[in-house]
C-alpha cells in the first residue's frame, strides 16, 4: 500500500475507505457496533460515514437486520478497474504469438457505439502490409473487427446505433441493406467469427473474432488483416479463422472468461517479442488504413 505524509491525508476519506475494506468474504455484512470495534471509531462516527456511503451507493443497509453490506457502486468501480487492468497487456503476448504464426498484421479493437477503435497493433514483416492507425475509428458495420462485436448487441441497440439504416456503401462489396446486415450478424454470432472482403477498403481482407471477459460480455476483438494478394478466401478458411479464434479464446481466458465458466481454459502462449511492434509510419489510405510497402519507406 502506498504511504503519504500524514499532513496530506484527509481523515474522513481515509476512515470511509477503511470501512469499505473491512468488508470481505468472511464479513459480508457488518453492523455499526462491529465496524466501530474493528476500526476503533465511535459508533456515531461510523454511523455518519455509513450514511454518506449509503447515499452514494457504496454500501446498502438491511433495515431488518440493521447491518450493512457493500453496494452496487463498489461493483461498478471494481469493474472499471478490471477493464483497465489492461486488456492490451493481457493480449500482448497472444498477439505476438499470433503474428509469429501467420505473419500478417494482428490487432486489438474495441467497439464504441457504431464505430470500432484500434487500440493495439502488431505488424507483419512483409514489405506490403495493411495496418490500421492506432486510435483510428472506422465504421463497425463494414469491418471484421466491428461486425464480430455488433453481432452480440441487441436488436434495440443496433436500431439505435444505425437508426434502421446503414450509413451507405464504402465499396461495391459493402452490405448496404439493413435487413441483410442483420441476417449477416446472426450468421456471425452462430459461427463465432467475422470476415471482411474489401467491404471498407479495396484490396484488403480481414478476419476477426470476439473477446469475452469474466462476465461473458464481448469487450473487444482480435483481428488479422492483409492484402487480398496474400489472403485469398481459401487461406482465411484453412488457417486464419482458426488462429484468430485461438488467440481470442486465450485472451478471453486471461480476462477470466474460462475461469468463470469453470473450465481449464486455453493454454496461454508465452511472450515472443516481434521486431515490427507498433511502428505506425506510412501512407494513409482514404479509409484510414495504412497501405504501405516497406521497400519505399525510408
Amino acid at each position: 500500500m502506498n504511504r503519504i505524509r500524514p499532513d496530506l491525508e484527509i481523515r474522513p476519506v481515509a476512515r470511509a475507505l477503511d470501512i469499505l475494506t473491512t468488508f470481505d468474504y468472511d464479513h459480508q455484512e457488518l453492523g455499526i457496533t462491529q465496524l466501530a470495534q474493528k476500526l476503533s471509531l465511535s459508533k456515531n462516527n461510523v454511523f455518519r460515514l455509513l450514511a454518506t456511503l449509503e447515499t452514494r451507493g457504496y454500501v446498502a443497509q438491511d433495515k431488518k437486520k440493521r447491518t450493512y453490506r457493500l453496494g452496487l457502486k463498489t461493483f461498478e468501480v471494481g469493474n472499471v478497474f478490471l477493464q483497465q487492468l489492461g486488456i492490451r497487456q493481457r493480449a500482448r503476448p497472444v498477439l505476438e504469438d499470433l503474428i509469429r504464426r501467420c505473419d500478417e498484421t494482428a490487432y486489438l479493437a474495441v467497439l464504441d457505439g457504431p464505430e470500432v477503435v484500434f487500440i493495439s497493433m502488431y505488424e507483419t514483416s512483409h514489405a506490403l502490409q495493411v495496418a490500421p492507425r492506432l486510435g483510428r475509428r472506422l465504421p463497425a458495420y463494414c469491418t471484421a473487427a466491428g461486425k464480430c462485436q455488433l453481432a452480440f448487441e441487441s436488436r434495440d441497440k443496433l436500431d439505435e446505433m444505425f437508426r434502421d439504416r446503414l450509413p451507405g456503401s464504402r465499396t461495391d462489396k459493402t452490405n448496404a441493406r439493413y435487413e441483410d446486415f442483420l441476417t449477416h450478424l446472426k450468421e456471425i454470432a452462430r459461427t463465432g467469427y467475422a470476415t471482411e472482403d474489401e467491404e471498407w477498403e479495396p484490396g484488403v481482407r480481414s478476419v476477426a473474432t470476439p473477446i469475452r471477459d469474466y462476465a461473458h460480455r464481448v469487450v473487444a476483438a482480435v483481428a488479422v488483416s492483409g492484402p487480398t494478394s496474400r489472403i485469398p478466401p481459401e487461406r482465411i478458411d484453412a488457417e486464419l479463422i482458426h488462429l484468430a479464434q485461438e488467440a481470442a479464446a486465450t485472451i478471453s481466458h486471461r480476462l477470466g472468461y474460462e475461469i468463470a465458466r469453470g473450465g481449464s481454459g486455453v493454454r496461454s502462449p508465452g511472450p515472443r517479442p516481434h521486431p515490427y511492434h507498433s511502428s505506425i509510419q506510412g501512407v494513409t489510405g482514404e479509409g484510414g488504413l495504412l497501405l504501405r510497402d516497406r521497400s519505399v519507406i525510408s
